[in-house]
């Protein structure tokens, strides 16, 4: 069985499915027509952008593109969790936490399973490394920008109760733990709740598109579990690793709470 090639003439009726939503938000004055087209065209441009560059990739086979292509990635991650904090911590670890974490935990996770589990030839094979990588990203990029907005807003929420502590000899770890504790059950709720709808309620896209390419169910199921597998130890990994490390940097040695290292909240 083979997959059904699509044109991109096939995609303009289902393109009148986005333009309806658009007619619905004139419609009910919801004035959302204007950021769903810019979103729509955004779209578009960097999917078929994408689609070229990966073709390349594939083509080129090379260590450094591929390395160069998962560092642009990691970047664009990086700064998307910056984007989804109201408070931000200041100077280099103002990318750098994001960027840091992002790249040990999704990094970590998809070398372990190139190694380990799928064994392309070579290792580095951007058709497998690169999508691999990005899914890693977009889960564990969730996980620590939920993880990191929960840590520093709660901190300025509870920040009487926690120098209390501290001025009664508690220490630093002592003192954030509760604060540390709903940080990381934030982190982690997305992919729990994914892991908990996922067959009953949804169909997952990787093992959508597998059946739809002509893959056996069974066979997409298994592929679809070694993702989920990865994804939440990724998930988990780098929200640990970013919430643990920015209570560390709110705090100094001295075991003072350092909340001037954070700037103002973002308006929304």
């Amino acid at each position: 069985m083979t997959y059904i090639q699509l044109s991109y003439g096939d995609l303009v009726l289902p393109a009148l499915l986005v333009v309806m939503d658009g007619v619905f938000s004139l419609v009910l004055r919801l004035k959302l027509e204007k950021q769903l087209a810019v979103a729509t065209v955004r779209m578009v441009v960097q999917l078929v952008l994408v689609g070229y560059v990966l073709t390349f990739l594939f083509t080129a086979v090379s260590p450094l593109w591929t390395a160069l292509a998962a560092l642009i990635m990691v970047l664009f991650a990086s700064r998307e969790i910056v984007a989804r904090q109201r408070r931000r911590l200041q100077g280099v670890w103002k990318y750098g936490l994001g960027a840091g974490c992002t790249l040990l935990a999704a990094g970590t996770v998809t070398m372990f399973a190139l190694l380990t589990e799928l064994r392309p030839d070579p290792w580095y094979h951007p058709r497998y490394a690169l999508p691999l990588l990005g899914m890693m990203l977009g889960n564990t990029m969730t996980g620590i920008s939920l993880g990191l907005d929960v840590l520093t807003n709660s901190l300025m929420r509870e920040r009487a109760g926690v120098e209390a502590c501290l001025a009664l000899g508690g220490t630093r770890h002592q003192a954030l733990l509760p604060v540390i504790r709903d940080a990381l059950r934030s982190g982690f709720m997305p992919i729990m709740n994914s892991m908990a709808a996922i067959g009953l309620v949804s169909l997952p896209g990787m093992m959508t598109g597998q059946i739809l390419a002509g893959v056996e169910p069974v066979d997409a199921v298994k592929y679809q579990l070694l993702i989920m597998f990865l994804i939440a130890g990724g998930t988990g990994l780098g929200t640990l690793a970013a919430v643990l490390a920015g209570a560390r940097l709110l705090t100094d040695s001295r075991h003072r709470l350092r909340l001037d290292r954070l700037t103002a909240e973002k308006s929304t």
